[in-house]
């Protein structure tokens, strides 16, 4: 399954909307995607929704945990939004909802 990346801007919240498997072989675009975004959202909210990923590996996640960083030092603030079941227990598992400031709806 492909990759597909959207990005949105309303306002301060600035949108990276994931579509298929994330892995090794697609998180560098998932960084860059992200990054792009990040680098405008100075001082607002940057939104990752994952609610189109049925499954993401340590690489992805590692994403995810690294951009989370890069916001706070950027005055940002990272949310990821409606993983799916299964995301969302891998990622309770590694312990990183908070770093990621999970959102459910």
């Amino acid at each position: 399954m492909s990759l597909t990346i959207t990005t949105s801007v309303e306002g301060s919240e600035h949108r990276v909307n994931v579509a298929g498997e994330v892995d090794v072989s697609c998180a560098d675009e998932l960084r860059q995607a992200i990054d792009a975004q990040l680098a405008d959202a100075k001082g607002g909210e940057l939104v990752v929704d994952l609610s189109e990923v049925p499954y993401i590996d340590s690489t992805g996640i590692g994403v995810l945990v690294g951009a989370a960083h890069r916001a706070v030092e950027a005055s940002c603030k990272l949310v990821v939004a409606r993983p799916q079941r299964n995301v969302s227990r891998v990622l309770g598992l590694l312990g990183v909802q908070a770093d990621l400031n999970i959102r459910e709806a």
